[in-house]
């Protein structure tokens, strides 16, 4: 199982507690599907665009499965939102990562854009 350690972003705003979520589960590919819209896109160098829900799904089952997930920052502003931080894999190699969200509404209940940096 994936220890995760969140952010200290996250304590009285339920929209960066959002983010943080969404992000972790991106790295470590337990998506939530009601947490995307069904056309959302991910991009994602250097893959380019993934469309589609059922798509992003296919492309996190192929990701090797973090042992730790550090989110750092967790942050939202409207329609936006944002999650840096670090993983490491279980041979001991660490990844940097930053999730980038635009949502469907500013509720931020519902992603429908991602851009994924690492």
């Amino acid at each position: 199982m994936t220890q995760i350690q969140g952010s200290k972003d996250c304590g009285n705003s339920p929209k960066n507690k959002f983010v943080q979520d969404v992000a972790v589960s991106l790295e470590c590919g337990d998506l939530v599907p009601s947490a995307f819209s069904e056309d959302v896109i991910w991009e994602h160098p250097p893959k380019g665009p993934i469309l589609g829900r059922e798509a992003v799904i296919e492309a996190l089952g192929a990701r090797p499965k973090p042992s730790t997930v550090i989110v750092q920052h967790a942050i939202s502003h409207g329609k936006v939102g944002a999650a840096s931080g670090e993983v490491a894999f279980a041979n001991g190699n660490p990844r940097r990562f930053c999730h980038v969200f635009e949502f469907t509404n500013a509720k931020a209940n519902c992603v429908a854009t991602v851009r994924s940096y690492s």
